[in-house]
């Protein structure tokens, strides 16, 4: 198997980009990216460490729950979770993310490149909280270029399509698939039980 070795590989396969692809880059939240954030209650953070090793990371809470804090700058909570911190160190060795935002039920996304720091700042930590429960950090993250991507991956997957969703039970549940990977001792309802009840005394 042959592998593309260079960029101008890659670009005689491929072509030049649209001129709209590239006009569309903007290097501030105008009106519409403000929106589009206002209503997103999900977004996919990439992230890499020094060495390069990438890594992907889902935030999901209440609609809006990323502050605008002014035109170049947006800070994510981080609620609690497994304490990997797998995004996080990474952002304190390489300050490079990616994000994309969802809305549910539009196919269109926002992404947004920037740079990311992480803080404990009490203030912004309060203004971010749900039911009176801060968030542990926020990653504030400093826009460097921001702009809409088309609908043609959520159409080709008909991802809010629910005739195309697979029923639930042809899947395993997390607590089968653990008892798999782990051998785990208890029995996988058991692990889901456990998970379930992780879930609802530590969302916030």
């Amino acid at each position: 198997m042959k592998f593309v070795s260079n960029v101008e590989e890659l670009r005689q396969a491929y072509g030049a980009p649209h001129d709209v692809s590239l006009r569309k880059e903007m290097r501030f939240l105008d009106r519409h990216a403000r929106n589009f954030i206002a209503n997103c209650p999900f977004v996919l953070i990439g992230s890499s460490d020094k060495e390069g090793n990438g890594d992907v990371t889902p935030k999901g809470d209440r609609p809006g729950f990323v502050a605008v804090l002014d035109d170049t700058t947006i800070a994510i909570p981080d609620r609690p979770g497994n304490n990997r911190l797998d995004t996080l160190e990474n952002v304190i060795r390489n300050p490079a993310v990616g994000l994309i935002f969802l809305v549910p039920g539009m196919n269109e996304t926002l992404r947004i490149n920037g740079l990311a720091k992480i803080t404990f700042d009490e203030a912004l930590r309060e203004r971010l909280a749900v039911d009176g429960k801060a968030p542990r950090s926020v990653m504030v993250v400093s826009i460097k270029a921001v702009y809409m991507h088309c609908a043609k991956a959520f159409l080709r997957s008909r991802l809010w399509n629910p005739e195309g969703w697979l029923p639930r039970s042809a899947m395993p549940t997390l607590g089968e698939i653990l008892k798999d990977q782990l051998s785990l001792p208890e029995t996988a309802n058991e692990a889901d039980s456990r998970l379930e009840d992780s879930y609802l005394k530590s969302m916030w």
